[in-house]
């Protein structure tokens, strides 16, 4: 009971601590250098009951919170994800982007510590190699929600076996950017259909219908306004750097479907993939090669979205070190991932094309010849 108490008193300590750097750090313009202003803005805009895609307006707002430019920074994520910015509606730029970056902090906290729990609670250290994993870096210095999607698939790796329909509202985090997750999601729902897992599909659709109603209540116009948001949005003209995208450019620069062609592609062999191995499937040993080439094909995705990620990218980690093979390729991609970021390379640049290849290419060396009996202490924690 002693070292319980101490450990809890360590830990209001160390989150004191953390709040008072932040209330020193942060200056009443930091939220306007951050993409997290995107956030704070709708939230004012639904609180007032208007437009939260609204341009002109929250441009008004955004410059008054030290946004530099001409160009507002318009939450792009469908109405599903008001809930995220609602309660910022109630603060000010300052405390919102405070509490917004302890709550980023604190779900990778747990994020990493659920991954470190899923591998038996080893004893030694690797699991903190998920804190210099560039893309949650670059969330936590963009203020971006990455993170968040990192919590939402970890709480489903972790209680899709024990507590289904935990875990299926736990998706909802990831549905704020659903074009991340096309293939890992058609899979998804075949999975939840052979296995008659039908408590996780409640759960998922649950947390959606509650989300909406959410939205509906403060904006019944959401789902309009954020159409001729996307109309307007010119989204096709900007360069992302994402593999789709790049097909685009090449093989027709006009043609915006094409963009979807890789996401078609990777459904295609999501299927095949999960037909293949339905009798034997571990969300932890296949489903996360599924979840990294979701994120590889997505029509558009930021090297911030590259945070969800991290499970993929760590369990290797855990798996090359079992397997007694080299950690050099991942220090590399991760070295050179963090001089970039560092460096300030702009995430809209073309030196960020290589990363998820990268993860993808890091995943297949630490798995390769890598047998599913083997990780039978993995299979019997994550369904505990």
């Amino acid at each position: 009971m002693s070292q319980r108490f101490l450990r809890a008193a360590a830990a209001i300590c160390i989150l004191a601590v953390g709040v008072g750097v932040l209330l020193f750090a942060v200056d009443n313009s930091t939220a306007g250098k951050k993409d997290f202003i995107a956030y704070w803005a709708a939230g004012q805009q639904l609180i007032h009951g208007a437009n939260p895609y609204d341009g002109s307006s929250l441009l008004r707002i955004e410059h008054a919170a030290g946004l530099d430019g001409d160009q507002p920074l318009i939450m792009r994520n469908p109405p599903v994800a008001f809930f995220l910015a609602l309660p910022l509606g109630l603060v000010s730029a300052k405390v919102g982007i405070i509490f917004w970056l302890l709550l980023l902090i604190a779900s990778l906290l747990i994020s990493i510590r659920i991954l470190w729990m899923l591998q038996g609670r080893p004893d030694d250290r690797i699991h903190l190699l998920g804190y210099l994993f560039a893309p949650v870096l670059a969330c936590l210095m963009a203020g971006q929600l990455g993170i968040l999607l990192l919590l939402g698939i970890v709480l489903f790796l972790r209680f899709h076996g024990s507590r289904p329909f935990l875990a299926g509202s736990a998706l909802l985090l990831c549905a704020v950017k659903p074009h991340l997750f096309i293939p890992f999601g058609l899979v998804l729902l075949a999975w939840v259909v052979s296995q008659k897992a039908y408590r996780l599909l409640v759960g998922i659709l649950t947390a959606l219908l509650a989300s909406c109603a959410l939205s509906l209540c403060f904006d019944p116009h959401a789902w309009s306004q954020y159409e001729q948001m996307i109309r307007a949005a010119g989204v096709q003209k900007e360069f992302i750097p994402t593999l789709s995208i790049l097909f685009r450019l090449v093989a027709g620069r006009n043609r915006l479907w094409l963009q979807f062609l890789p996401a078609a592609a990777g459904c295609a062999w999501a299927l095949w993939y999960y037909w293949r191995r339905r009798h034997q499937w571990n969300w932890i040993e296949q489903g996360l090669l599924l979840l990294i080439v979701s994120v590889a094909c997505a029509p558009y995705a930021w090297f911030t979205d590259e945070a969800v990620l991290l499970p993929a990218v760590l369990v290797a980690v855990y798996r090359a070190d079992a397997l007694d093979r080299s950690l050099l390729p991942f220090g590399l991609a991760t070295g050179a991932a963090l001089i970039e970021l560092l460096a300030g390379v702009q995430l809209t640049t073309p030196f960020y094309l290589w990363t998820v290849p990268a993860w993808l290419a890091w995943y297949l060396y630490a798995s390769r010849g890598r047998s599913i009996v083997a990780s039978g202490k993995v299979n019997a924690t994550s369904k505990g």
